[in-house]
């Protein structure tokens, strides 16, 4: 049964919500951009960066993340790289995709803020052209750093605002609170630009509320921890408030100890809008086939389960009603056939 359901998975049209596009950098790239850019790095080989991917918190992952990103430095490192993701994504099926990016890493490194809006935007732009994946960037502030930077790099956004549909807030989500950024998601709000907020992964599930109410994120990234309040889950399902669940990436941080652990059936029997995501997936252990295959391995998901996640994937994305219609039609055709 299991084959079934990994074959289903693997081939099932479905939209990927929550990525880190410089999470997506792969230790050989991460290399050939060194290499190219001439950076040094603090790794003498892929395989030691690779043995360094083991992490005991966010915080761990994140030192490695940042050294990473490093090799990013000209417009086209950051075409390199989200071409490099939009090309596995097709390969897991990826229909659409909305990606985040850290401004922030980039422009606190004397990199331009329009050296990473336009190298990520030509290749998702390119890449509708060649894989058929139609996408939308978010900007996301690091809430490790003040709001007075994140309404700075908002500001430097904006020139470019053609080019992203939303915001997200992202990194060390302890000791930073959503109120935290309330104004600039006020502003942003205010601009029509879509907001998504990181909540409930390490932060206790008073952060998604917080999100919800103080950020108005219409969307929570992880969301998982929303089972200790069920009077969170209720308001959850009765919202239709979308969770973009990224399992592999929950293991790997600690936040369950063990695939088998991970609630991802629980929220989805409980009605809420699951999805399924990679995160960062050149750190994590997966691009997003790779998630459906690892909770198909330890959790009981069944066809309906899947079914359920490829159209909660649809649904919870940033589209227009006939493209989504169009989709989840694709969604159903698939499974009416297999």
């Amino acid at each position: 049964m299991n084959e079934a359901l990994h074959a289903l998975a693997g081939a099932m049209p479905k939209a990927e919500l929550h990525m880190h596009i410089e999470g997506s950098l792969e230790p050989e790239l991460i290399f050939a951009l060194a290499n190219r850019n001439a950076v040094a790095l603090p790794f003498a080989s892929v395989d030691a960066l690779r043995a360094a991917c083991d992490f005991k918190d966010l915080q761990s992952f994140l030192d490695i993340y940042y050294a990473g990103a490093s090799v990013l430095l000209h417009e086209q490192d950051f075409y390199d790289m989200t071409r490099a993701y939009l090309q596995r994504a097709a390969a897991d099926r990826v229909r659409h995709t909305e990606i985040f990016f850290d401004p922030q890493t980039h422009t606190d490194r004397g990199v331009s803020i329009a050296t990473v809006i336009n190298g990520i935007s030509r290749a998702l732009r390119d890449g509708e052209q060649e894989f058929g994946i139609s996408s939308g960037l978010i900007l996301c502030f690091l809430r490790h750093l003040s709001e007075d930077a994140a309404f700075e790099t908002l500001e430097q956004a904006l020139p470019h605002r053609d080019k992203f549909i939303g915001v997200g807030l992202d990194s060390s989500e302890r000791g930073h609170p959503p109120e935290k950024f309330a104004r600039v998601f006020a502003r942003c709000r205010e601009l029509g630009l879509r907001l998504v907020a990181h909540a409930g992964e390490e932060g206790p599930p008073d952060y998604i509320r917080d999100a919800l109410d103080l950020l108005h994120a219409e969307r929570i990234d992880h969301g998982v921890r929303c089972v200790e309040d069920p009077v969170l889950v209720e308001r959850l399902v009765r919202d239709k408030v979308a969770l973009t669940v990224c399992p592999l990436s929950n293991i790997k941080l600690r936040v369950f100890g063990r695939m088998e652990d991970h609630n991802l059936v629980q929220l989805l029997d409980a009605g809420v809008v699951a999805t399924v995501n990679s995160d960062d997936p050149a750190y994590f252990g997966g691009y997003l086939n790779q998630n459906f295959s690892a909770c198909i391995e330890a959790l009981p998901l069944t066809r309906e389960h899947l079914h359920a996640l490829a159209r909660n994937s649809f649904n919870a994305a940033f589209l227009d009603d006939a493209r989504r219609v169009s989709y989840l039609d694709e969604v159903d055709r698939f499974f009416a056939a297999h």
